[in-house]
């Protein structure tokens, strides 16, 4: 129904918007309250918030994956080949560097900033490997049951609490990830971190892959 152009420029989009709401929020609740707890409610709703909007309108037309790790599972559970997941790890990574840079403009802070927020521990890699493991096993659980149209709650369900029990404060995105890396402001992660975030994720997606396929299997054979 939708060319394979089409897919590529909603996932280039879903990102980018994903990541100026990411920034823009940050900067505009650093600059409303002084109170980082505060700052951070509002850092963590709009982005879901948005979420949910995305998937609902962008889902119908590429899958709403926004996030190379949800790509690559797509790739590992053979419903995606190469090609695809290729051109959405490109169009997400991109759409999210344009995204955060609007998302600087916009707060009139140069579109290349570059943060110097170091994030890493090994309390908040812990924290990513859950957090991204728990967004693969929502999405592929759902999907093994045949249950999708429930996905866009979860997912909003699963993100926001992570957002505030995890201590990386659940980026779980390597696009975003790397996005955010552009703006030294309250979202920002210093490049020094990008590389180990990414890797948690990476490994966060595997966990979360497995936990898939062994629930799976388990239903099945009851």
């Amino acid at each position: 129904m939708f060319s394979n152009l089409s897919r590529i420029i909603a996932e280039f989009a879903g990102a980018a918007i994903l990541t100026c709401v990411v920034i823009g929020s940050g900067i505009m609740g650093d600059r409303l309250s002084s109170d980082d707890g505060i700052s951070l409610i509002i850092n963590a709703f709009s982005p879901v918030s948005a979420l949910i909007v995305l998937i609902l309108v962008l889902g119908p037309i590429s899958g709403a994956h926004f996030n190379p790790v949800v790509s690559l599972v797509a790739l590992a559970s053979k419903t995606q080949k190469l090609g695809r997941t290729i051109a959405y790890v490109i169009a997400q990574i991109s759409g999210a560097i344009v995204g955060a840079m609007v998302g600087n403009v916009m707060f009139d802070v140069p579109a290349i900033d570059i943060s110097i927020h170091e994030r890493v521990t090994a309390g908040t890699l812990l924290g990513e490997v859950i957090a991204t493991a728990g967004l693969v096993a929502v999405i592929g659980i759902l999907a093994a049951h045949k249950q999708e149209k429930f996905t866009v709650w979860a997912v909003a369900g699963w993100i926001l609490p992570a957002i505030f029990f995890t201590s990386s404060t659940s980026f779980a995105n390597p696009a975003v990830t790397i996005g955010r890396e552009f703006s030294n402001t309250f979202a920002g992660i210093s490049p020094n971190s990008v590389l180990p975030f990414i890797g948690a994720q990476i490994v966060g997606g595997l966990v979360g892959y497995l936990l898939t396929k062994s629930v799976s299997r388990t239903t099945t054979k009851a």
